[in-house]
């Protein structure tokens, strides 16, 4: 997407337009160094005097209202909606935020009981699963860092904002950055892959997108970065499962988003439902308030997901509700969601002396903080009169250019896409005609705008071929009743599409799988589909990484669509068609069969790795080594040679690089192919003598650029301490730069194979 066409789109869907190329270079950058300089303390903001003046006024059952977090009418958890408990908490001024309400007017009405009914008129706080888009449904996240492109998920976040912003809804809670090896667990559709250093930068990118420079405009909204921590590793893909993690584990891979994320300005964060290494993550100190406030300095509030706080009594970790509350609320969390431990039995545990005085003031100063930060005690109500009512027509091309880019080739045998739009062209599957495309949190608001069809895309793509539609079998894939017919259409036409995948309600939350081939007998169909001998593509819409098993390797073309959104039938004809030359890579690694999981590009070495030759290597018996696709893979329509890397200097000194000198990365791409096209060019380091053992590859940089035919262009990436370095297990961290050999790899997946060696002296 060139510079002019993406300020255009931005502009047109009422976000505040990146402006320019300086802009795109930050959006397409890895995450900046970190720094362990202190923040700004509490006295040092803008509203502190106003914040320390308002607490000096407020009781203590109103200072442990602004702990608690009501639900609506909506209901996303055990215990459903908590209106009429909202209304009458806003009125006493004893509640501090709402979640799963909106619509400025809904919004308006409960806002004036808080600010007009209560003593001291303290403004809630609205906050909605705004996942992927708000009423314009993106790509899920999952689909975002297939773009490889942090601009493409700040794209998203602007426009969401924009119009959830305007229905009244001041706090998203997103972005979701955790980082997984599990694509049985549902929610790695709602996260940004296998790899912490893309998510990190998508996770900075969703925040600036969220917030913008001033979260006062009617344009922005809060941002909430979740779940910490290591929720993407709980036990068997199971949500809400256990998780067992060293330090080093937790600050190398699980904590990068975070920081990049509060790097970035998030302000707020949200604890996750699974146990750490023994300890709920509501309870879990060391993680809420050691590192992420104390090491991090943040200022903003840890809001509980949605009764975490209650469930740790079932976790067997406290011994009753008021246990709950005590362990909860010391260990850092500022607000309850739905439940309400900390609430009912705050004042018991004041006077009781477990919990203090001055921790509590620092929950509601941190609460208060944002809500002036948000501009409500100036401006609580939402303007009904230009509350956006659904999508645009600006907002819609913004969506389908995005899922464009989201979309990954993974196989294209004999040149088989793109497709020629005359002749006559079959349309088949279970989502060949579905509106089954916005994914997993879409959100029940969005329900109203029908996404565009695949089929609908395909005949308005091709308005001059003959397009004929079977289902074959339906989304669950129990009936094979069409499959004959969609045979029969497929040796009747000169090309087939074929669409399957797993419906969006088999992804997300509480949505894991054991099995992760095509639901029931879809691969029956496709099979059908290549026994008649007629050319055919096959489509694949998931949440996740499916296996693929025999069907793969008799199919000609394989595109990985993702759940593209409300646009996305129009966005994967984009790609069969050729209007859009498909640039996506894989953010995760897709698995052979479920007997491999977990399998990830940055694993650590054995003592016996693969070796074919040699019996006694790590390897199963029954399947052959190595992911069906690997991290970082996708295809093009045009093909592109990826240089060897060059780096500025081949020794630097460990102290330069902790003082924060940088080394060059220089990586010349061409354009080999006839036609325009997308390269992600990817880099790679490898630490093979360690103290502690290193992955065989750890993305350290990456750029997407669009090049002609037969163009060139050179990418530059500044490999840092941070790239170069890890943490180790000290649990107060320790960041560690050793001297030695350092791995350059550059290519187009996590198999490049160029690389050079830099010497740290």
């Amino acid at each position: 997407m060139n510079d002019v066409r993406r300020r255009t789109v931005l502009a047109a869907a009422g976000g505040t337009a990146i402006a320019g190329k300086a802009a795109m270079a930050r959006a397409q950058a890895p995450p900046a160094p970190t720094s362990d300089a202190p923040r700004p303390g509490p006295e040092s903001g803008p509203y502190e005097t106003r914040i320390r003046a308002l607490m000096a006024r407020m009781t203590i059952d109103e200072k442990l209202g602004q702990l608690q977090q009501f639900a609506w009418t909506g209901d996303t958890g055990p215990g459903g909606g908590q209106t009429a408990a909202a209304e009458k908490a806003a009125r006493r001024g004893r509640l501090g935020s709402v979640l799963n309400i909106y619509g400025a007017r809904t919004t308006n009405t409960l806002q004036r009981m808080a600010v007009e009914k209560s003593r001291l008129g303290i403004p809630l706080i609205f906050g909605l699963d705004v996942i992927h888009g708000m009423w314009t449904t993106f790509p899920i996240p999952l689909g975002q860092a297939a773009a490889f492109d942090p601009a493409v998920a700040e794209w998203d976040a602007e426009v969401s904002a924009r119009e959830a912003r305007s229905n009244g809804v001041h706090w998203a809670f997103s972005p979701m950055m955790d980082v997984t090896h599990e694509p049985r667990w549902g929610r790695i559709a709602e996260g940004d892959g296998e790899d912490p250093y893309l998510a990190a930068a998508l996770a900075a990118a969703k925040t600036r997108g969220y917030q913008g420079d001033d979260l006062r405009s009617r344009h922005r909204l809060a941002a909430c970065a979740k779940h910490m921590i290591a929720y993407g590793g709980v036990e068997g893909g199971r949500d809400y499962n256990t998780v067992d993690v060293s330090e080093a584990r937790l600050r190398n891979f699980y904590l990068p988003p975070f920081r990049a994320a509060l790097d970035a300005g998030v302000a707020t964060v949200m604890a996750s439902f699974n146990t750490v290494s023994g300890v709920p993550a509501h309870g879990y100190r060391h993680a809420l308030t050691e590192i992420l406030k104390e090491e991090w300095a943040f200022r903003g509030f840890v809001v509980s997901d949605y009764n975490g706080v209650q469930e740790m009594i079932v976790h067997g970790y406290a011994a009753d509700r008021s246990d709950a509350a005590r362990l909860a609320f010391n260990a850092g969390i500022d607000m309850e969601m739905a439940s309400t431990t900390i609430n009912e039995y705050g004042k018991r545990l004041l006077r009781s002396g477990q919990i203090t005085t001055d921790r509590l003031d620092d929950a509601v100063a941190r609460i208060l903080r944002l809500k002036f930060r948000l501009g409500l005690f100036e401006h609580p109500y939402a303007d009904e009169d230009t509350a956006i009512a659904g999508p645009t027509k600006a907002s819609r091309a913004a969506a389908r250019e995005a899922a464009g880019r989201t979309m990954v080739l993974l196989k294209n045998e004999k040149s088989t896409l793109p497709l020629d739009r005359s002749g006559s062209i079959a349309v088949v599957g279970p989502f060949a005609d579905s509106t089954d495309l916005r994914g997993s949190w879409a959100g029940t608001w969005a329900d109203a705008f029908r996404p565009v069809t695949v089929l609908d895309a395909v005949k308005d793509a091709a308005p001059k071929a003959s397009v004929s539609h079977v289902e074959g079998v339906d989304a669950s894939g129990r009936s094979t009743r069409g499959i004959a017919r969609a045979a029969s259409a497929a040796r009747a036409t000169d090309v087939t599409v074929v669409v399957v995948g797993e419906a969006a309600t088999l992804s997300g939350e509480a949505s894991v799988r054991s099995d992760l081939g095509l639901p029931g007998r879809q691969e029956r169909l496709i099979t059908a589909i290549a026994d008649t001998g007629a050319p055919f593509v096959v489509v694949l819409l998931s949440g996740r990484p499916l296996t693929m098993g025999g069907w793969l390797d008799r199919t000609p073309a394989v595109l990985q669509a993702w759940h593209p959104g409300i646009e996305g039938g129009n966005a994967i004809a984009d790609v069969l068609f050729g209007t859009v030359n498909p640039g996506g890579k894989l953010p995760v690694t897709f698995p052979r069969t479920v007997g491999q999981i977990p399998i990830y590009y940055n694993h650590e070495n054995t003592g016996r790795p693969y070796d074919r030759a040699n019996h006694y290597t790590s390897k199963y018996l029954d399947l052959a080594h190595g992911p069906q696709f690997p991290f970082g893979h996708g295809l093009s329509y045009t093909t592109f040679d990826i240089g060897e890397p060059r780096l500025s200097v081949s020794r630097v000194r460990a102290e330069a690089l902790r003082k924060g000198d940088t080394v060059e990365v220089a990586v010349a791409v061409r354009n080999t192919g006839r036609r325009k096209g997308d390269e992600v060019v990817q880099l790679y380091i490898r630490d093979p003598v360690a103290s502690i053992v290193q992955p065989v590859r750890r993305l350290s940089g990456f750029r997407r650029v669009s090049l002609g035919a037969g163009k060139t262009t050179t990418v530059r990436f500044r490999l840092s301490a941070e790239e170069l370095g890890f943490w180790t297990q000290d649990p107060h961290g320790r960041f560690l730069l050793q001297k030695g050999e350092i791995r350059v790899f550059a290519g187009n997946s996590s198999l490049a194979k160029r690389g050079r060696t830099l010497t740290i002296t």
